[in-house]
């Protein structure tokens, strides 16, 4: 029974061997920080231990395929607790973009996102993917003044026999009349009450008539006057 009690404190206190029992599934519900430090340390060993083991010529492509998706997996969880040890306040992991095992030895393809390790990157497929990535693209040549004179015809200056052949004007003459119908058909036709046609809009014939600059200011001095007098008045 003591032996029990000491197992859970030494458990709460993140000092319990990580060997000794599984490594919790969620890792969010671990909550002291050396424990934390100790499942990293134990998720870095697995990753340095299938590193090195992915060099193995023996292996076959499947299990190379197989052996890289777990590392990228254990990838994948370091980061989580690293997360988690940030948040509870522990050192954060995440500022050096090289990852690092237990015995200080950089881990070669660690990085953000799935990454090839070792053999991986000789796989059907993967070696043409990087094989295309280390090539140097080819930059297209800007075209030269000549080429682009050869895209521009009479259209681009304006040149276009639409006003020439009187296309383009029936085109317009049906647009109005049709938006001019739409307008009559959303009103019964009649003019609003206050409204009063303009000079050259009652079909009498007679044109339009518009006030010179001194009859326009003539008219708004008289404006003007009757405002003051209705002040005074």
């Amino acid at each position: 029974m003591l032996f029990r009690f000491r197992e859970a404190q030494a458990a709460d206190l993140g000092i319990l061997d990580a060997g000794r029992s599984r490594r919790p599934k969620l890792i969010t519900s671990e909550t002291s920080i050396p424990a934390c430090e100790k499942w990293r340390g134990q998720v870095l060993k697995e990753i340095s231990r299938k590193v090195s083991k992915i060099q193995d010529q023996a292996l076959s492509d499947f299990m190379i395929r197989d052996l890289n998706d777990e590392i990228n997996k254990a990838m994948r969880e370091k980061h989580m607790w690293e997360v988690q040890i940030r948040n509870l306040g522990g050192p954060n992991y995440m500022r050096s973009a090289k990852v690092y095992d237990e015995a200080g030895r950089e881990i070669q393809g660690a990085g953000k996102g799935y990454r090839y390790f070792g053999r991986a990157k000789e796989l059907p497929g993967v070696k043409e993917l990087f094989e295309a990535q280390s090539k140097p693209k080819e930059e297209k040549p800007l075209e030269s003044r000549a080429d682009l004179r050869k895209q521009v015809d009479a259209a681009y200056y304006g040149y276009n026999l639409d006003e020439e052949d009187g296309t383009l004007l029936d085109y317009e003459l049906f647009k109005e009349k049709e938006a001019f119908d739409n307008l009559l058909k959303q009103g019964n036709g009649e003019v609003p009450e206050g409204w009063e046609p303009l000079p050259g809009d009652k079909g009498d014939g007679e044109g339009w008539r518009l006030p010179t600059l001194d009859q326009v200011q003539e008219e708004l001095v008289e404006r003007r006057r009757k405002r003051l007098l209705d002040k005074l008045g």
